[in-house]
């Protein structure tokens, strides 16, 4: 029974990946590792004495430490990986609200024909990074 179940969750799994993946739920870079993890779970659930020679080969007494360990780790990976975009994405949130911020104040000074005129030239011009820069 525990095999069939395995079996049938591991099939399942693959399944949600694919539909996510089909549907843009889930970009193809964490699909792969899901995808691949469904797979070698399959190939463990049709073959459980893979596991247990694993288990030898590694020096676990019981197979299922050994999948609880690399579980674990998997699930370090996936934490550590997630982690890391999401810095990414708050310093990109953070640039983009600056950026936004520093449009939306020159947009008013053009608005508002009584506030301080907008430089044509100069770091105080957000619009003139471009020709700072050849300057």
């Amino acid at each position: 029974m525990s095999v069939a179940f395995s079996l049938f969750s591991s099939i399942l799994i693959v399944a949600v990946v694919l539909v996510m993946l089909r549907n843009g739920k889930l970009r193809e870079k964490y699909a792969i590792l899901w995808l691949v993890i469904g797979t070698l779970t399959i190939v463990l659930a049709l073959f459980p004495s893979l596991l247990e020679f694993a288990a030898d080969a590694v020096g676990v007494i019981v197979p299922s430490n050994l999948l609880f360990a690399l579980s674990i780790l998997l699930l370090v990976g996936v934490s550590l990986h997630v982690s890391r975009e999401l810095t990414i994405l708050e310093d990109e949130t953070r640039i983009l609200a600056e950026e936004v911020s520093i449009l939306r104040a020159a947009v008013e000074r053009l608005n508002n024909p009584k506030a301080t005129p907008v430089p044509r030239h100069g770091a105080e011009n957000p619009m003139n990074f471009d020709q700072q820069r050849k300057d």
